[in-house]
């Protein structure tokens, strides 16, 4: 079964799960009026949840909502069963997901991106320092037919190392697993994501082993599109049935967490401090990363140009990774 068709299956089970998530967030609301009684943001142990738990422990949601949380979801299938059921009502998602999900028919929306790329590949190697030097390696990758491995394919392909043998790819559950196959030598290198990757670095400095960020995915994947190193690959998406129930709350969230981005990166400590406890992550690796992990809120109109670049150039053949289509005017709620 191809990523495309286990997607497809997936998005048509969350079409069962929309009228319990409206019964969700309206359970969520005050039986008057705003503010909130809950409100009950998701994301992945990674980059853009900092400033989901930085907003929520600085009191950035304070006026929207009574009782702001932030919860972690630890793989993609653990999000569309929340999504499924009802549970997850706002969340950061991987943008091609959503937009696949969009396009099948699943009411999600797309409020705003809150990274502009945090993958990279380290490796022990020093003679690793391009996509073109992984020809003949083997490398670790996460999450086999979700975003990280899509980009990644896709900078193959352009570099002429997507055929067999070219590249040998040895499949992880998560961008740590991926780190630590490197780390113990059983790969040349491994695709990360922020916070695994400065983990990566640390983790091999305390051992006396010298892993470095060989390769930049957003730098690689901005040559091959000739255009900004930007990767939008995350950012918040929200039901239908919040936008149903609560739509109106939805510009001062905008606002909160374009707050929290400029917050984040001015103050690292301090918001590694706020998110240690929802992520299982030591504060230091937490500020640490923060460099690397290019957060942002930027509005998802505003950032259409470069989401619909990204979209199109990872989309494959007739874009059936993304529902054969870009999705319309009505997928950007920011």
């Amino acid at each position: 079964m191809t990523a495309a068709t286990a997607l497809s299956r997936r998005s048509a089970l969350m079409l069962l799960g929309a009228t319990a998530a409206a019964s969700t967030v309206g359970q969520a609301r005050q039986a008057t009026a705003s503010p909130l009684q809950r409100l009950a943001f998701y994301g992945p142990p990674a980059g853009p949840t900092i400033t989901l738990a930085h907003a929520v422990a600085a009191e950035h949601f304070a006026d929207i909502a009574d009782e702001p949380s932030v919860q972690i979801w630890r793989n993609p299938d653990e999000l569309r069963a929340g999504l499924t059921s009802g549970t997850i009502a706002l969340s950061i998602v991987p943008v091609q997901a959503a937009a696949n999900l969009y396009n099948r028919g699943f009411p999600i929306r797309l409020a705003n991106v809150m990274t502009n790329g945090l993958l990279y590949v380290i490796a022990r190697d020093p003679q690793i320092g391009s996509i073109a030097d992984l020809a003949g390696r083997r490398v670790a990758v996460p999450f086999r037919g979700d975003t990280p491995e899509i980009i990644f394919q896709r900078l193959l392909a352009h570099h002429g190392l997507s055929g067999e043998g070219e590249v040998e790819i040895l499949f992880s559950g998560s961008p740590i697993e991926a780190m630590q196959l490197a780390l113990a030598g059983r790969v040349d290198a491994a695709l990360t994501a922020e916070p695994s990757t400065t983990a990566g670095i640390l983790r091999g400095r305390s051992a006396g082993v010298e892993v470095r960020r060989a390769i930049d995915i957003q730098a690689a994947w901005g040559e091959m599109t000739s255009a900004a190193a930007v990767l939008p690959q995350a950012g918040l998406a929200v039901t239908q049935a919040f936008l149903d129930d609560a739509s109106s709350t939805l510009p001062a969230i905008q606002q909160a967490l374009k707050e929290a981005a400029t917050d984040v990166n001015a103050e690292p400590e301090v918001a590694a401090a706020h998110a240690t406890d929802a992520l299982r992550i030591p504060a230091p690796l937490l500020a640490a990363s923060i460099p690397g992990s290019n957060l942002v809120a930027r509005a998802a109109g505003e950032a259409r140009s470069d989401i619909e670049r990204m979209l199109g150039a990872m989309a494959g053949d007739g874009l059936d990774r993304i529902g054969g289509r870009l999705p319309d005017d009505g997928f950007y709620v920011g």
